[in-house]
C-alpha cells in the first residue's frame, strides 16, 4: 500500500524531498529548544525556588517574540527565508555554549539566565516567520494543511522527547551538559540547511525604513479581517491563561507534586505526548472542513483539562489531564495557523504570520509573568486552576461566533 494511503495527507507531504529534509532539521532544532528550556527552567528553580523568578525567566525568553518577531517577518520577506533561518541557528548555538560555559565555571546567576534568555529568545524570534512561510515553497497548496500539521507533529514529538532527554541528563550529569548538547544540535541544523536549495516566492529587497511601513500594513490587514481577528483573539486567551504552564512547570513539579526533575520531565512529556497524537491526527486528516469548529472546541478542552490537572494533587492524574491539554493546545494552534494561511493574501503572508506568532507564542511571556506573580501570593495550584476556568469562559464567547467564521476561513479555490 502506498505511504500516502497509510498516512493520508501526511504521506503526500512527505513525498516532497526538500520538505522531508527540512523536517529532519526542524525536528532536531525543536528538540534542542525543549532541552534548553527544560534545563534553564530547572536551573532557575534550583537557584531561586521562586515562581516569580520562573515567570521572569520565561518572560525574558519570550519577550523578543513580542517585540522583534513583527519586524522579522518583514525582514524575511526582503532578504530571504533560508538566510534568516541559518543565521538564527548560528546565534542559538553560540548562546547555548555561553550558557554551558557559565554553568561549568559556577559563574551562572539568575541575572545571567535572564540576560541570556533574552538573547536566545531574540535568535528564535528572528527565524519563526521565515520557518512558517518557507513551507509554502516546499509543498503545493493541496498538501499545505498536512505539511503544517506534520510540522506540529515533529515539534510536539520534540516537546515530549526533549524534556525527557534533558531530565535524564540533569539527573545523571548536570545542566551544563544539556546546554552543550543543545548548542551542538543547533549547529547541526545549520549545516543541514546548507544542503537545501529553495526557490523562494517573492523578490528580495534591501533592508530600509520601509520595513516599518510594511509592518503597519500588516497590522491594518489583520485588524480589518474579522475572521483572522477571531482566531488571534482565541490565541491571545490561550497565551495568557494556558501557555504559561509550560514556563512554570518547574515550579509545578517542585511545589505541587514534590517530584523534582523527574516530575518535570514527566509532566512536560505528557503535554508533548498529547500534542504529538493530535498533530499526527491532524496531519493525516489534512483538510480544512470542520477545522474552525475544532479550534473553538479546543478552547474549552484546554480550560477543563488544566482545571482537572491542578485539582487532585496527584502526579499520575495530572499527567493524564496534561496529555489532554497538550492535544487541545496543538489542535488550536495548528488549526488556527492552517486557517490563517488558507485565508491570508500571499503578498502579506509572512507579516500576518509574524503577528500570529506574537500572540500565539510571544504573548505567553506576559502570561507567565502575570501568572507567576499571582502564584507567588495565591499558590500555583489555585492560580493555574483559575486560569483554566477563565479560558472556559472565553469559549462561551467564541462558540456563538464560530458559525459565521466557517465560510470565510474554510474557503477553497473551488468555492
Amino acid at each position: 500500500m502506498a505511504s500516502s494511503s497509510i498516512f493520508g495527507a501526511a504521506g503526500r507531504a512527505l513525498k516532497h524531498p526538500v520538505y522531508r529534509r527540512y523536517m529532519i532539521g526542524h525536528t532536531l532544532s525543536a528538540t534542542g529548544r525543549w532541552m534548553k528550556r527544560t534545563a534553564v527552567g530547572w536551573l532557575a528553580w534550583e537557584l531561586t525556588h521562586s515562581a516569580t523568578w520562573l515567570g521572569i525567566v520565561a518572560f525574558a525568553d519570550l519577550l523578543p517574540m513580542m517585540l522583534f518577531v513583527i519586524l522579522s517577518g518583514a525582514i524575511a520577506d526582503r532578504v530571504g527565508l533560508m538566510r534568516i533561518v541559518k543565521l538564527s541557528q548560528i546565534l542559538s548555538g553560540l548562546i547555548s555554549f555561553v550558557f554551558a560555559a557559565l554553568v561549568f565555571t559556577d559563574l551562572i546567576t539568575i541575572e545571567a539566565i535572564v540576560v541570556l534568555s533574552v538573547c536566545f529568545g531574540a535568535a528564535e524570534a528572528l527565524s519563526q516567520p521565515a520557518r512558517m512561510a518557507a513551507v509554502h515553497d516546499m509543498v503545493p497548496r493541496e498538501d499545505l494543511s498536512a505539511a503544517i500539521a506534520l510540522g506540529g507533529a515533529t515539534f510536539n514529538a520534540s516537546r515530549m522527547v526533549g524534556p525527557a532527554i534533558a531530565g535524564g541528563l540533569i539527573i545523571w550529569t548536570n545542566t551544563g551538559v544539556v546546554l552543550t548538547l543543545c548548542g551542538v544540535i543547533f549547529f547541526g541544523f545549520y549545516f543541514l540547511l546548507r544542503t537545501i536549495e529553495l526557490a523562494e516566492s517573492g523578490t528580495r529587497r534591501k533592508l530600509s525604513l520601509e520595513l516599518f511601513v510594511d509592518v503597519w500594513r500588516g497590522m491594518q490587514y489583520v485588524y480589518g479581517h474579522t475572521s483572522i481577528c477571531f482566531l488571534i483573539t482565541l490565541m491571545v486567551a490561550v497565551s495568557l491563561f494556558i501557555r504559561p504552564i509550560m514556563e512554570l512547570m518547574s515550579g509545578v513539579s517542585g511545589e505541587i507534586f514534590d517530584a523534582g526533575p523527574v516530575g518535570l520531565s514527566l509532566l512536560l512529556g505528557s503535554i508533548g505526548a498529547g500534542a504529538l497524537l493530535s498533530s499526527l491526527w491532524l496531519a493525516r486528516r489534512g483538510e480544512l472542513a470542520g477545522l474552525t469548529k475544532l479550534v473553538t472546541l479546543s478552547i474549552l478542552g484546554c480550560g477543563l483539562a488544566l482545571m482537572l490537572a491542578m485539582t487532585f494533587g496527584q502526579l499520575w492524574l495530572a499527567m493524564v489531564f496534561l496529555m489532554v491539554l497538550g492535544g487541545f493546545m496543538l489542535i488550536g494552534n495548528v488549526g488556527a495557523q492552517s486557517l490563517i494561511q488558507n485565508t491570508v493574501d500571499s503578498h502579506i503572508r509572512a507579516r500576518v504570520l509574524s503577528l500570529f506568532i506574537v500572540f500565539a507564542h510571544g504573548l505567553p511571556a506576559v502570561g507567565a509573568l502575570l501568572i507567576g506573580w499571582i502564584a507567588s501570593h495565591a499558590g500555583l495550584q489555585v492560580t493555574l486552576a483559575g486560569s483554566g476556568l477563565a479560558l472556559a469562559i472565553v469559549w462561551l464567547w467564541a462558540r456563538v461566533r464560530t458559525a459565521k467564521m466557517v465560510a470565510i476561513l474554510e474557503k477553497t479555490d473551488s468555492d
